[in-house]
């Protein structure tokens, strides 16, 4: 949500300016003007580092790629899916920041972009494009640019423009109307620059779902482009698809779904919230009454937020629910795109629930560093993305506008200061990858550029410091200004268009034409940081804050239980202080037991309680999501598919489950045996399967080393010598905390017997052939009757410690309940041998076999 002023139609001149105390600020104290005009120079100069890096290392590729130093440029790099839709090789960067070179007083800055942009961008591209993400960044960009040459002309500056800008928005304009060609008015969700949609060669026009959002958040950026060229079309158009969605909001809740079908009207996904999907339209709502002086739209908006605040707000959450049972939460946690939420309300005129909800994503901000890209309701890190979005420097630009609370300047230095301490590169600045870690992602967004820096030189900018007043524009979605002048333009020749609220009258109870005075609201300075005190300290009880402070070895926050990893000398020396200790078991798991009194300290011993709480839920959570059991079936000379080893499943890789024929070849050993560096006998792993030794590191890596070397699947053996499925359950491997989609090769997991039977075979016959399968199959390769055809209680052998497999360490594995350690299909004769190839450790091992059959035979009614 972007807004760039509380309308001056309805606002106080001024707010008046409170002394609030803030956590993070000192009593009754503001932020001088020194100290403001450091951080706005501050501002001013990372914006310079991101610009000119792009320019430097991008120009004119539609987005830097800050950790290469190059330019992203579809096609050209690997796919990222959808997210690549908002690139249309027309310099997106360029154009999308073209407002935020003005508003920072870079003049002739500006003025050889806008050179640039008309000489140098095409249009005309055959590529297909989000239709979205073209309008609000693209369209909008191109028409706040224009706004602002505009601005720059008349006050003498910038002579030589004649509209270009807004000449290329028309064009740009003209290529997206085709996706508007449906029967219910709402928008394909992607179009083809060149082509349009439908036809064969547009790549486009065959989809039938897209996002409420996508389809409502088109009114200003079309509106605008009617009022500045004359044209009625494009307005009448995001008229019809907002007509439409309000037609189909739920009647009763009067709430609207995630995604539509965009021909039948049908919601697709009926969670609703206010963020990702949602967020927008209900922002463009309020909007398009500001802009366009069209009393529907606000009455449509507080019908709209009346609803949410009923169903939704839960302050200081805002969680999601069922359209049609509002009362009913559609999931447990929030994304980050809701952050722009507080700032609607600040439009709204509605300041508590405002200051209340940025309270809480501002102290899980300060745990994270950044806000992640979704996170739970106890305030624990759902998605650990976090590509620079601005959407809480917005909000925290808004509440300081409408209450002047200097807390709010603490904030955006927070803001500041994290931004430079871990997403600054040298060449720009970086996504993070993971909030928890540290990582980056080697992508800058073009918003980045667009709205966080218009926030928060916003935030500290003096009135005397900006170019022109901000209260004569509106701020898109992404942060483009329009002038409310296009409000007295004329609009006549509008071609009539179904208006789904014809014959309603307008109730005045949905209408509150006025933001509140703030002296009435908060009477009281400290009110505020009252509301605000509640709820940091609920987030710090669901999810305690690190320290500043430690005890000597400890100037670091508490070890995570997701991080923990058993062979890392730093996290068992961690785990000793915290009074922690491991106890391996001869299965290959390890038991944690916890001490309090041998702690070095009650801090120290208190973290140790919540790392082995977070442990046994991490272990209880991943039991839940077991997969179950695969099979190793020996299928060459002398076993003929008579030996099955029962083997765990990984999280990762080729699923055997939906693969109908398993994957069959060949093993050999790989070379180093861990697999945890490149093979150094790729030849010979190239079309088979190779055999790794488990330890030292990822599972994930070792499936990416044999990948690389060609083959087509894998088996770790356990390296705990002795153990065995027949007295440990199974194990299921789990990746490495980062995107496993690269691993398409099946891996599986076989304790030291059974892999031992696999390495004893091998050293016995030299080629032996195996069947990696979800079940085992009888020797013409069909699939062994499964007799089970109910869900049964299998025991396991777990333990009720929390176990070092049991999380994402080092080859993090996960218990599965299941069977013993192999099965025999064919319960005949014994495997022939040839010659004096039955040598003692063969001989004993088909003993073995022989002697377990009828144990085995039970099994397989319950499993494979």
């Amino acid at each position: 949500m972007k807004v760039g002023m509380l309308y001056s139609a309805t606002m106080l001149p001024a707010f008046l300016l409170l002394f609030f105390m803030g956590t993070s600020i000192r009593l009754s104290e503001t932020m001088s003007r020194d100290e403001k005009s450091k951080l706005r120079n501050q501002v001013l100069e990372m914006f310079d580092h991101a610009y000119q890096n792009y320019m430097d290392h991008a120009y004119p590729a539609d987005e830097l790629m800050p950790l290469t130093c190059r330019g992203r440029v579809r096609g050209l790099e690997p796919s990222r899916g959808d997210i690549d839709d908002a690139l249309g090789k027309f310099s997106l960067t360029l154009i999308d920041t073209l407002d935020t070179l003005a508003l920072l007083n870079k003049t002739v800055e500006f003025e050889a972009a806008v050179r640039r942009v008309v000489k140098d961008v095409r249009l005309d591209n055959d590529i297909v494009v989000s239709v979205f993400e073209t309008n609000i960044r693209v369209l909008g960009g191109l028409l706040g640019g224009h706004s602002m040459a505009v601005m720059l002309k008349e006050s003498g500056r910038m002579l030589w423009y004649q509209n270009e800008l807004l000449h290329m928005a028309k064009d740009l304009g003209l290529r997206l109307l085709p996706a508007f060609n449906t029967s219910s008015g709402l928008p394909y969700p992607r179009v083809n620059l060149r082509y349009g949609v439908r036809g064969p060669e547009t790549r486009t026009g065959t989809e039938t779902d897209t996002c409420t959002a996508c389809a409502g958040t088109i009114i200003l950026e079309f509106a605008a482009l009617s009022r500045f060229t004359g044209d009625p079309t494009f307005e009448a158009h995001a008229r019809r698809a907002l007509d439409f969605l309000w037609e189909k909001r739920q009647r009763n809740s009067n709430l609207v779904g995630t995604t539509i079908n965009i021909h039948s009207g049908e919601w697709v996904r009926r969670d609703s919230g206010v963020g990702a999907g949602i967020d927008s339209y209900y922002e463009y709502l309020m909007k398009a009454y500001i802009l366009l002086g069209d009393d529907q739209f606000l009455q449509r908006f507080n019908t709209h937020y009346a609803s949410i605040m009923k169903y939704i707000s839960q302050p200081p959450l805002l969680l999601d629910v069922h359209i049609h049972k509002p009362l009913l939460p559609a999931r447990t946690w929030m994304d980050s795109l809701l952050a722009f939420f507080p700032g609607l309300q600040v439009l709204k005129g509605d300041i508590r629930p405002a200051i209340e909800t940025h309270e809480m994503l501002y102290q899980v901000t300060k745990k994270h560093n950044f806000l992640p890209e979704a996170f739970t309701t106890d305030f624990r890190v759902h998605w650990a993305q976090h590509p620079l979005r601005p959407e809480f420097a917005e909000s925290t630009y808004f509440l300081y506008k409408a209450t002047r609370d200097p807390y709010y300047l603490e904030v955006g230095r927070t803001v500041l200061e994290n931004l430079n301490r871990f997403a600054r590169v040298p060449c720009g600045f970086a996504a993070m990858k993971d909030v928890r870690t540290g990582s980056h992602e080697d992508r800058m967004d073009s918003f980045f550029l667009a709205e966080m820096f218009k926030y928060l030189f916003l935030l500290f900018a003096e009135e005397e410091d900006l170019p022109f007043n901000v209260e004569d524009y509106i701020f898109t979605t992404e942060a483009h200004l329009l002038p409310l002048s296009l409000s007295t333009a004329s609009n006549s020749q509008a071609p009539s268009v179904v208006n789904n609220m014809a014959g309603e009258e307008l109730d005045d109870s949905n209408f509150e034409w006025t933001c509140p005075n703030t002296r009435l609201l908060f009477p009281d300075p400290a009110f505020p940081r009252n509301l605000r005190e509640p709820i940091r300290s609920a987030v710090d009880k669901s999810c305690p804050r690190p320290t500043t402070h430690r005890e000597p070895g400890m100037g670091r926050p508490p070890l995570r239980a997701q991080d923990f990893m058993a062979n890392n000398p730093e996290h068992l020396e961690l785990l000793r202080r915290m009074g922690v200790s491991l106890i391996h078991l001869k299965d290959g798991r390890v038991q944690l037991v916890q001490h309090a009194t041998q702690a070095v300290s009650a801090v120290a011993a208190e973290d140790g309680m919540r790392f082995m709480q977070e442990m046994m839920e991490l272990s209880s959570q991943q039991q839940k999501e077991q997969l179950p059991p695969r099979a190793v079936q020996i299928v060459s000379h002398p076993f003929f598919g008579r030996v099955v080893l029962t083997a765990g499943p990984a999280q990762f890789g080729l699923d055997l489950y939906k693969s109908s024929s398993g994957v069959r070849g060949f093993v050999t050993v790989a070379e180093p045996y861990n697999g945890c560096t490149e093979l150094s006998n790729s030849e010979i792993v190239a079309g088979r399967i190779a055999l790794l030794q488990r330890g030292q590191c990822m599972f994930a890596e070792k499936a990416r080393h044999i990948q690389k070397a060609g083959a087509i699947g894998g088996i770790v053996i356990d390296d705990n010598e002795g153990s065995s499925s027949d007295t440990a359950p199974l194990f299921q491997m789990a990746g490495d905390g980062r995107n496993t989609d690269d691993v398409s090769l099946p891996l599986l997991f076989l304790f030291h017997k059974e892999g031992n039977i696999l390495l004893e075979a091998l050293k016995e016959y030299k080629e032996v052939e195996v069947l990696l399968s979800d079940k085992a199959r009888d020797r013409d390769g069909a699939e062994e009757e499964d007799c089970s055809t109910e869900e049964k209680d299998h025991s396991s052998s777990t333990s009720s410690e929390p176990a070092e497999d049991a999380v994402a360490g080092q080859d993090s594995v996960q218990p599965v309940e299941g069977l013993g350690s192999y099965i025999s299909v064919d319960v005949g004769e014994e495997p022939a041998v040839d010659g004096d190839s039955g040598s003692q450790s063969m001989d004993s091992l088909m003993a073995d076999w022989q002697e377990d059959l009828e144990a085995f035979k039970q099994m397989e009614k319950d499993e494979l």
